[in-house]
């Protein structure tokens, strides 16, 4: 019959199905008892998540090993592992998330562009981010989340769509950016008529089948507002950082902060808040006009314990009638130097 140590033996090697070490390494046997005469092993094991799947299938694992070698019947008790022990573990499980779900050779950093509410140019915001990121020597890529309002590829001019290699989806490059949007795989600009977890399925894919190569950087132009699609992506991209975008109206900052606090209970880094349509300024007499109001981002940088990134103010890119992307700021734009600014700060605050 199995002594103590022989099952300890056994099952030391044996992993945690969410902490990706083995049960020796977290030191999740806790307890086992032996009764000789039925044959009968129970054993309290600790684990990083109980009663879920994964927990089913380590289970049968165990049951397993034990029966090989002797046991006639097996009783297994779960509990969670201490917070201190998950935190210590927990590192290397969303690297290996994370890992999976991209399949290159290293992570890009995840960047998500957040809002409260729908047309405060967070679409905006994203694609000259990443164009300023480019232009800094980046590699980046943009997935566009915005699954229900979906423009990256429109505001970057982009024609042409995706072709497809083996079973991989090449995403569209433009001004060396690469895009995959929602965008591309709909007719005409039909309406999405698409339940939650058809959404989570197409941002899965947005990862694991499209060939991004080796990216430095990742941005995701979510969805305003905290629903499905941000969820997703907060559970996907446990180590994604996030940007926050508001104009300066207090109402657009008061609902802002919501997706703020979205990010800050589910440990995102909040990178900063970029404070759009903060003012337009007149070309004749260089008059500052506040549109919108003022103070909303610093009110939400505030609230949300951040700084404000950057004040964008209502104007147009310079007009190029050889290049056609209307929404896309020129390197030597007034607004093409604050998102450079905006962008050096990103690289700081992520490559520091």
């Amino acid at each position: 019959m199995l002594t103590k140590e022989d099952v300890i033996k056994l099952l030391n090697p044996i992993k945690d199905p969410f902490l990706h070490r083995t049960l020796e390494e977290t030191g999740g046997i806790k307890e086992i008892t032996i009764k000789e005469e039925k044959k009968h092993i129970s054993v309290k094991v600790a684990i990083g998540k109980t009663n879920t799947a994964e927990q089913m299938q380590l289970q049968q694992e165990l049951v397993g090993v034990l029966k090989k070698n002797g046991a006639t019947t097996v009783g297994l008790r779960f509990e969670q592992l201490p917070d201190e022990v998950i935190q210590k573990f927990q590192p290397a499980v969303d690297q290996a998330k994370e890992q999976s779900l991209m399949g290159g050779s290293k992570n890009p950093h995840f960047i998500a562009v957040a809002s409260g509410k729908g047309g405060v140019g967070k679409s905006t915001v994203t694609v000259n981010l990443a164009m300023a990121l480019m232009r800094l020597g980046k590699k980046v890529g943009i997935i566009d989340a915005d699954i229900y309002g979906f423009s990256i590829p429109d505001m970057m001019g982009v024609e042409e769509r995706p072709q497809v290699r083996g079973e991989k989806i090449i995403p569209v490059e433009r001004f060396g950016v690469k895009v995959i949007s929602m965008g591309f795989f709909v007719e005409d600009n039909s309406p999405i008529i698409w339940r939650g977890p058809m959404l989570g399925k197409m941002l899965n894919s947005f990862f694991k089948e499209v060939e991004w190569g080796d990216l430095d950087y990742l941005l995701l132009d979510l969805p305003p507002g905290t629903g499905d699609i941000a969820m997703d992506v907060h559970e996907l991209l446990p180590t994604c950082k996030e940007v926050i975008v508001t104009t300066p109206h207090p109402t657009a900052a008061f609902v802002a902060a919501r997706a703020g606090q979205m990010a800050i209970k589910t440990e995102h880094e909040i990178l900063g808040v970029v404070e759009n349509m903060a003012y337009f300024e007149s070309k004749t007499t260089g008059e500052k006009e506040f549109v919108f109001g003022r103070g909303g981002g610093q009110k939400l940088a505030e609230v949300l314990k951040t700084k404000v990134l950057g004040q964008l103010p209502l104007q147009q890119p310079y007009e190029d009638e050889d290049v056609f992307a209307p929404s896309v700021y020129q390197e030597d734009h007034p607004l093409g130097k604050e998102y450079h600014k905006m962008a050096a700060k990103v690289i700081a605050k992520v490559e520091e």
